[in-house]
């Protein structure tokens, strides 16, 4: 293959570099002819974000017969120094709220639920330490990662029990008195201070390493290549840092995505401008992305969303219209999504909504009054993730188990992903994926959103990145509502705008009107109404019949339609029969 000269200009490259590259532009080639054109003698390796990515480089590496390329995780290379070398036996998942309690024996006074809070709050300051690059609990202050207030007013009153209890966790690990958790043993990895026996060092994604792994790869004393982009960086929430920042290495840059056309980079880099808000310096040559891909393929599609709430909510929407759509998959598989990151399951939730202390499996839960006493919890831990499954049950109660088995008897297995006709994903959970055709679930931050927000630059800085990389999952066309659409962006063939003036709004108009109708307001009538909102009557053309064609058979639900065409959903359905799109395409 023919190589950009940025690409060239990388593996002629010498000393340590850092390539910011952006979404779909090739760095994965750039960097296996980047160990290609090396002495053939070096000792190279290649460090994978996850496994998945571990699996694919490795056969990439491969086929091009770079036998001298080790590709490991940070996870795997660390298990592997640490792990294998010891009696230490390793947790699948970290522990639990509940198991903390029992294991570090807290007690506290006053409130029931203290000494669970208390615990909530010492797994995650383990969490911070051990992908710190801190070489003790002391040398941090836990309340720089606490930012809610009720969470924070918590934590100062407990906070010397908090660290304590933390530090003793850390012990029983450390002494093999109890299983250890993937972050420990990359901890103690660090901390090891090791020296690896690589000439060169490829760390891939190095926008969301750990500050653990960054400390790692900076000691080093072989040649290091870190390649990531700027403005991919969506895990501040594990502790994450954006080590292109923190390297002070030679820059080089891939601006050329092979994934997208132009209109979609264009869009993009309009989303990432929205920067300037933060008052912080942006690199420009950052934001700089040309768009070359040509892709008109419409065979996947896939709905995004920023959170599992919304998610979940546009799937039990989408599967509730579309009857006739036998098989879905979800990104990272359906169960996870009805779970908390510490075990808590929806229907445990549920089950205390409803009074059925007896059916509660966690014990967490279990211990929880009433839903008023889980959601002060959720205040004072910051559990972002019990606090969904809250929303989730407020939302739909009682339908949920009806709702979930729906969802799960159309999943596909991932080895049948292929068949889906339609893929669920949150954007942490797609990360590295992409689609022909993506549709972007309202649940992102706009640009009037960041600029009203009070939260701090930084985490703003991270929402802009989860619109900029849902958005760049996309090969083909993209469909993005109105509110998120940067202004004045216009409006191409492969980006439509999913508007706002539902039918809803205008049946609301309806009956504001009729209730505001007195002396004080001018009488409307039903016409009154249809004028001001003209679209929703305005006769089908063919250029409109087209664009409701091809939005059908990219997936998009009648609600969305009906949206974007200001339209009701009753004669979105009807032109659809009209049209006689069902029998036509079969979707």
């Amino acid at each position: 293959m023919e190589l950009t000269q940025e690409q060239v200009d990388i593996i002629n490259s010498t000393g340590n570099i850092k390539i910011n590259a952006v979404a779909g532009s090739g760095k994965t080639t750039t960097i296996i002819e980047y160990a290609r054109t090396r002495p053939a003698e070096s000792k190279i390796l290649y460090l994978a974000f996850n496994k998945s990515v571990k699996i694919d480089a490795s056969k990439k590496f491969a086929s091009k017969g770079l036998h001298n390329v080790k590709v490991e995780t940070a996870h795997s290379l660390a298990h592997r120094w640490i792990v294998q070398r010891s009696n230490y036996n390793v947790r699948s998942q970290d522990y639990r709220t509940y198991e903390l309690v029992e294991l570090l024996g807290i007690i506290a006074p006053g409130e029931k639920l203290t000494a669970y809070m208390i615990a909530n709050h010492v797994s995650r300051f383990a969490a911070y330490f051990c992908n710190s690059d801190a070489q003790k609990v002391q040398d941090l202050n836990y309340l720089e990662v606490v930012t809610d207030s009720k969470a924070d007013k918590f934590v100062t009153q407990y906070y010397p029990t908090i660290e304590l209890k933390t530090r003793q966790l850390l012990a029983k690990m450390d002494k093999a008195e109890i299983e250890i958790t993937h972050d420990f043993y990359l901890k103690k990895f660090q901390l090891s201070n090791p020296q690896l026996p690589y000439d060169y060092i490829l760390f891939d994604e190095g926008q969301d390493a750990s500050p653990a792994m960054l400390d790692v790869f900076f000691r080093q004393n072989a040649v290091k290549v870190i390649v990531g982009d700027t403005h991919q960086q969506i895990y501040g929430w594990r502790y994450a840092v954006n080590s292109l920042a923190k390297a002070d290495f030679k820059t080089f840059y891939l601006t050329r995505s092979f994934r997208f056309c132009n209109e979609i980079a264009l869009l993009a880099m309009d989303i990432l401008k929205w920067k300037k808000h933060l008052n912080e310096d942006v690199d420009q040559k950052a934001i700089k992305i040309i768009g070359v891909g040509n892709s008109s393929e419409n065979k996947v599609k896939a709905i995004l969303a920023r959170t599992n709430l919304g998610l979940l909510l546009k799937a039990i929407e989408y599967i509730s219209e579309k009857e006739n759509i036998k098989q879905i998959y979800f990104e990272g598989n359906i169960s996870s999504y009805t779970y908390a990151d510490n075990g808590t399951s929806l229907y445990d939730v549920l089950n205390l909504s409803n009074g059925k202390h007896n059916l509660i499996k966690d014990k967490l839960i279990k211990t929880m009054r009433d839903m008023d006493e889980l959601e002060e919890y959720i205040d004072k831990t910051e559990d972002r993730q019990l606090g969904m499954l809250v929303e989730i049950v407020k939302d739909y109660g009682d339908e949920i188990p009806e709702i979930i088995n729906t969802l799960k008897q159309k999943h596909v297995e991932k080895d049948e992903k292929e068949k889906a006709e339609i893929i669920f994903s949150t954007v942490h959970r797609c990360k590295g994926m992409e689609y022909d055709t993506v549709q972007l679930v309202p649940d992102f931050i706009s640009e009037k959103g960041i600029i009203d927000s009070s939260s701090d630059a930084a985490k703003l800085n991270e929402e802009i990145n989860l619109l900029y990389v849902a958005a760049t999952r996309t090969r083909n066309s993209i469909y993005i509502p109105e509110k998120l659409l940067p202004e004045n962006f216009i409006c191409t063939p492969k980006i439509h705008i999913l508007k706002e003036n539902t039918d809803e709004k205008v049946a609301q108009s309806v009956v504001e009107l009729a209730q505001l109708a007195s002396d004080t307001y001018k009488s409307y009538t039903v016409e009154d109404v249809r004028k001001k909102h003209a679209d929703a009557y305005m006769p089908w053309t063919i250029k409109l019949d087209d664009e409701l064609t091809v939005m059908y058979c990219e997936g998009i639900s009648v609600k969305d339609m009906a949206k974007h065409f200001g339209r009701t959903k009753g004669a979105i359905e009807s032109r659809i029969k009209k049209l006689e799109l069902k029998d036509i395409y079969g979707v």
